[in-house]
């Protein structure tokens, strides 16, 4: 099955999936290796791992393919991509869902902000008008439709971040109208309460994904009660990153004063990063028996 039909099924269950935010390929396999059921790459923590800066467009179109590709390489897991604002125009947009189908993505997210964007749980971002932004959705799904008449597959995740400038309304309107032009996930940015969520919900068609940073806008809810309010996903973008930046400082501030961290052990870290495994398979060939460096 492909990733986009895993995704699918998955979208299709009476749940709500608690979905942990990878930023590379080793964060996307403890993931899998935990038992979730898909990821997401997350745009925030991705340019922080990889070029050590914040969200904000700074990222190229190649750099975040090429991030997304390395992670699906080394799971099997559904990884749904942040496509930002689709890099460009309509034809931009094009070119980034085809580029994240070739990647291997089950989905990619396309969002109406303004280039460049901003982290949605941080100030000064601001969306397009309504025009781009359904040409936008428009552009995805169309190249969808021709990936899927090629053979491959994708879904397409529409995000609006309209509530921060123009209220809910807005961006429930807006949500709306990309379920009109075919989007398959719909994601309303930073919603303030409960009553906001449930009414988001109540309102749109089809799977909805909320995203909850821990101290941003939107509430860190009970996954049950994300079910019953009727999310399909709820995406935990920053969790993991936080977590692995507040290990590796209180390491180093450790090391500095002699302090010996409280560390995976060695074995189970080599069985995670896939070294039993590789010897495992190499014990076919006489050639690869030698350990490598």
């Amino acid at each position: 099955m492909s990733a986009a039909r895993t995704l699918r099924s998955l979208l299709a269950q009476d749940r709500c999936h608690v979905m942990p935010c990878c930023f590379d390929a080793l964060s996307a396999k403890l993931i899998a290796q935990e038992g979730y059921d898909l990821t997401f790459m997350s745009g925030f923590a991705a340019s922080a791992s990889r070029i050590g800066a914040p969200d904000l467009g700074l990222m190229s179109y190649g750099e975040v393919v090429d991030q997304a590709r390395n992670i699906t390489e080394a799971v099997d897991i559904p990884l749904i991509g942040d496509g930002d604002t689709g890099y460009g125009n309509a034809m931009n947009v094009r070119r980034t869902v085809t580029g994240f189908a070739k990647a291997g993505c089950a989905s990619v997210m396309i969002e109406d902000q303004l280039a460049p964007k901003r982290c949605g749980h941080t100030p000064g971002k601001a969306v397009v008008g309504r025009d781009e932004a359904f040409d936008r959705i428009r552009a995805a799904v169309d190249a969808r439709e021709e990936i899927r008449a090629a053979g491959g597959d994708i879904l397409i995740l529409a995000r609006t971040d309209a509530r921060h400038e123009h209220g809910l309304a807005e961006a429930i309107d807006r949500a709306a109208r990309f379920a009109e032009l075919g989007a398959d996930i719909l994601f309303v940015e930073a919603p303030r309460t409960e009553a906001e969520m449930r009414t988001v919900c109540a309102e749109l068609p089809g799977p909805k994904m909320a995203n909850i940073v821990e101290g941003g806008a939107t509430p860190d809810l009970p996954n049950a009660a994300m079910h019953d309010i009727g999310y399909a996903i709820a995406a935990y973008p920053l969790s993991l990153m936080a977590a692995a930046m507040q290990a590796m400082v209180r390491t180093l501030r450790g090391m500095r004063d002699d302090r010996r961290p409280d560390l995976m052990d060695f074995a189970e870290l080599r069985t995670r990063i896939g070294f039993d495994a590789y010897y495992a398979a190499s014990e076919r060939y006489a050639s690869s028996r030698r350990t490598p460096d």
